[in-house]
């Protein structure tokens, strides 16, 4: 007869063994596992035509124009769009323009897109101005081909509210 070995090992191989409970999957739900994304190949050809503004403070105005603008909200766009030196009366009647003028909604709909336009850098293809006090963008309407378009957004000294130059 053979000696019996004191290694554990050699006595589970020898000995039949019962099946294992089946492995849970692993819990996808679980906030606190890392996300991992597959590695980059570098930005799209679409992300490497777009110029947006160098200003913190002016792509924020931007991008809440733009947002007021997704949102239908009229009023509050032109509240943050006009001059501040516009009176209160001619920001009322450019508003009006833009809500029960007979052609409000073509002007409603060109003006939205092309603050996303420059929001987004999407046409931009030059910004002229130090980008601290004046930024004037050029660029290619999104919805007329062809027509290009200029913006002014100006900043008051000592400010950081942003405006269209009226």
């Amino acid at each position: 007869m053979g000696k019996k070995s004191k290694n554990p090992q050699k006595n589970k191989a020898s000995t039949p063994q019962e099946p294992s409970a089946p492995t849970q999957p692993p819990n996808n739900n679980n906030p606190q596992q890392p996300v991992s994304y597959p590695p980059s190949d570098g930005p799209s050809n679409e992300e490497l035509e777009c110029l947006q503004t160098s200003s913190e403070s002016l792509q924020a105005k931007l991008d809440q124009l733009t947002t007021l603008a997704l949102a239908n909200d009229r009023a509050g766009f032109v509240a943050q769009f006009v001059p501040l030196d516009l009176s209160p009366s001619d920001s009322a009647a450019y508003l009006q323009d833009l809500t029960t003028a007979p052609e409000a909604a073509g002007q409603w709909t060109n003006l939205a897109s092309e603050i996303a336009a420059i929001a987004a850098g999407k046409g931009v293809t030059n910004i002229e101005g130090d980008q601290t006090r004046r930024a004037v963008f050029y660029f290619e309407h999104p919805l007329l081909p062809g027509c290009d378009r200029e913006v002014t957004f100006v900043c008051a000294p000592g400010s950081t509210e942003w405006r269209a130059e009226g």
